[in-house]
């Protein structure tokens, strides 16, 4: 596999992450709840306990829909070989599965051979990325790359190495209703103001989370981390001038979110992802690809890696 489709990989993988959530998003300001403003001409705003009671039924509601249709756009910075990026497909939670189609700058710049889109499948907490015609070609026709992350950590016989992946899948596992039980930690939540989106009424909210906040919420690391762990990894984003996360939202009058703004920020910029969220409760019917049509990716760098040693002692 040549270094254009590595690139490719990691492009991906960096979508997944945050499609399944573990970014935060942008734009958000301080301050706290608005008071009804005295000008009528102003839009209403609503009280601290009229915030919670919308987010806390808009996160009832989108749990229990197990699923929906997601569009994303998301934009890295030029510091990390920036670029952007499309998604578009079905996004399913309880259990997480996800069949999306991709496109863009962000995995097709400085490679003419790059397919127009990648294909990518999680189903059973293993990622399956369609890798293009030129790389089925150069496989025996296998052009589904298999990526099963918890049995490479197992391979691996790395404790930590092990710890870190579940990590990773209970974070994958998230939804957007996680999203907003992580604004509804924020401690200075805020109500916009209406806003129309594609001609749907909603109400705008927005709030700040630091990275230490972001970590207390997010359940999914609960019990992988030690206390000097903890204290580790927060310092260590400290050093990099992580900024922390935000979250903005908007929730229509059935109490779904319709779009979530996400990113990242950092001195080398915002990773910014705008996702607009339809369909819920749509049938998330994803199927892994044929086994004769697929390659696994533990597999391979074993071989290559038993290669080289052979190559070395011979």
């Amino acid at each position: 596999m040549g270094m254009a489709a590595w690139k490719r990989v990691g492009v991906c993988l960096t979508a997944v992450a945050v499609v399944a959530g573990v970014a935060g998003c942008q734009d958000g300001d301080g301050g706290g709840t608005k008071k009804k403003a005295a000008d009528s001409a102003e839009p209403e705003i609503q009280t601290q306990n009229e915030m919670t009671k919308v987010l806390q039924a808009a996160f009832k509601n989108t749990s229990e829909a197990k699923s929906s249709k997601v569009r994303m756009t998301m934009t890295m910075p030029a510091a990390v070989d920036g670029g952007t990026m499309e998604i578009s497909g079905v996004q399913g939670w309880d259990p997480a599965v996800m069949d999306v189609t991709m496109k863009g700058s962000a995995f097709t710049a400085g490679d003419p051979d790059a397919p127009e889109r990648i294909r990518m499948i999680m189903l059973d907490n293993v990622m399956y990325m369609d890798m293009g015609a030129k790389q089925a070609a150069e496989m025996d026709g296998k052009r589904w790359m298999k990526m099963d992350f918890a049995a490479m950590a197992e391979e691996s016989g790395d404790a930590e190495l092990q710890k870190q992946m579940t990590g990773s899948l209970e974070n994958m596992n998230q939804d957007p209703a996680q999203q907003l039980a992580l604004l509804l930690e924020s401690p200075n939540l805020k109500h916009v103001g209406p806003e129309k989106i594609d001609g749907v009424q909603t109400q705008r909210y927005k709030g700040t989370l630091s990275f230490e906040e972001m970590l207390d919420a997010n359940k999914a690391t609960d019990g992988l981390l030690s206390a000097k762990e903890r204290e580790e990894l927060i310092a260590n984003v400290e050093k990099t001038g992580l900024e922390g996360y935000d979250t903005e939202v908007w929730v229509n009058e059935d109490n779904y979110p319709v779009r979530m703004v996400v990113g990242m920020k950092s001195p080398q910029g915002t990773m910014k992802m705008t996702a607009d969220y339809s369909d819920y409760g749509a049938a998330a019917e994803v199927e892994a690809p044929a086994a004769e049509e697929t390659f696994d990716l533990m597999e391979m760098l074993g071989e290559l890696g038993a290669d080289s040693e052979a190559g070395l002692g011979a």
